[in-house]
C-alpha cells in the first residue's frame, strides 16, 4: 500500500499498513509500539506459544488495565454485574486453557 494515508507499523516483527488519518498517526503509531511492547512481555514470559494467543492475552490484558483505569460510576456497575469481575474471571480461565494446552503439548 503506497497510499499517502498509509502508514506501517510493526507488532511483533510482522509489519502492517494502516490506513490512517494525518492526525492520528502519532496515537496509531503510539498504540502500535505499546501493543508490540505488552506482546513481547507475554511471549517472553514462555507461558503462551503462537501470534494468535500472545495477540488475545495482550487484548485481555490492556481491555483489563483499561477498565481498572477507567472511573465508572457506581451505578454502571451494579447494572452490568461488575465488569471488572466478569474481566478477572475471564482473564483466569484463558490462562487456564493455556496452562492445559501448554501441558498437552509439551507431553
Amino acid at each position: 500500500m503506497s497510499n499517502g494515508n498509509s502508514i506501517t507499523v510493526q507488532i511483533l516483527d510482522k509489519e502492517y499498513s494502516i490506513i490512517c488519518p494525518q492526525e492520528e498517526r502519532t496515537n496509531l503509531v503510539s498504540a502500535a509500539r505499546y501493543l508490540d511492547g505488552k506482546m513481547r512481555e507475554i511471549r517472553s514470559s514462555g507461558k503462551v506459544i503462537g501470534a494468535d494467543r500472545i495477540a488475545v492475552m495482550a487484548a485481555l490484558n490492556i481491555t483489563h488495565d483499561l477498565l481498572h483505569k477507567q472511573e465508572v460510576p457506581p451505578v454502571q456497575v451494579a447494572a452490568d454485574g461488575s465488569t471488572r469481575e466478569q474481566v478477572r474471571d475471564l482473564l483466569d480461565r484463558v490462562d487456564l486453557v493455556l496452562a492445559t494446552d501448554s501441558d498437552k503439548a509439551q507431553g
